[in-house]
């Protein structure tokens, strides 16, 4: 049910592939969304120019196309303006999402591609409310907290991610990848000195993350035997 009292059948919703993202060869605007007319989705248009700005790849804005393409279909197909949706109408999307979402398969779209969609549009309103062209409030909000975050943070512990969409969705956590036993040896016997096989087995004997090693000096072993 909507906030203004709507009821929305997400079960029994036919969201129709159309419309699409279009590529133009342009470099100024490198995708275009377009509407089942062929015509131009203007707010799609102004966020993706916006992301641009910001340096992110083609890849990157073909990427946020495609799950803004997701979404107008969804606002298309339930009838709804995008400038005139309330939370329940992206909590509804995000439903649709993780259950029969994907065109061509039995089920939704995998838990990766919801979350990544959940942000893009998250942005993307954020983009608009501070335009002023778009909804007062972001239907696709922050999860909720209690009290100010960080207020009774140890100033010696390092600072916890920030607060994930409401309507995103809790990712598997994937164990680290690790090198096989028979290709460390390889690449150990690889090294081009006894000095090389030596930092490196004291830099993994302890354990230490990639994004430590790689930003490991001279000075860090100097200051670790002191």
């Amino acid at each position: 049910m909507a906030d203004d009292g709507r009821f929305l059948d997400v079960a029994g919703l036919a969201v129709r592939p159309v419309g699409g993202l279009r590529e133009t060869g342009d470099p100024w605007m490198p995708f275009e969304l377009v509407d089942a007319d062929g015509g131009v989705v203007a707010p799609v248009a102004a966020y993706l120019k916006d992301v641009q700005a910001c340096g992110r790849s083609e890849a990157t804005l073909r990427s946020y196309g495609m799950d803004l393409l997701r979404w107008f279909r969804f606002c298309w197909a339930s009838g709804v303006e995008w400038d005139q949706v309330t939370r329940s109408e992206a909590a509804d999307f995000c439903r649709w999402l993780t259950v029969a979402g994907k065109p061509g398969s039995a089920g939704g779209y995998a838990p990766a591609t919801a979350a990544h969609c959940e942000t893009v549009l998250r942005h993307f309103y954020g983009f608009h409310l501070e335009a002023g062209t778009g909804p007062m409030v972001n239907p696709f909000p922050l999860a909720r907290g209690r009290g100010r975050p960080g207020a009774h943070h140890n100033p010696m512990d390092p600072f916890a991610r920030g607060r994930a969409g409401l309507f995103r969705p809790r990712l598997p956590q994937r164990a680290p990848r690790c090198i096989p036993g028979g290709q460390f040896s390889e690449l150990f016997a690889r090294l081009g000195s006894h000095r090389d096989r030596a930092l490196v087995a004291f830099w993994v004997s302890t354990g230490a993350r990639a994004s430590e090693l790689l930003g490991a000096t001279a000075g860090d072993s100097i200051r670790g035997g002191s």
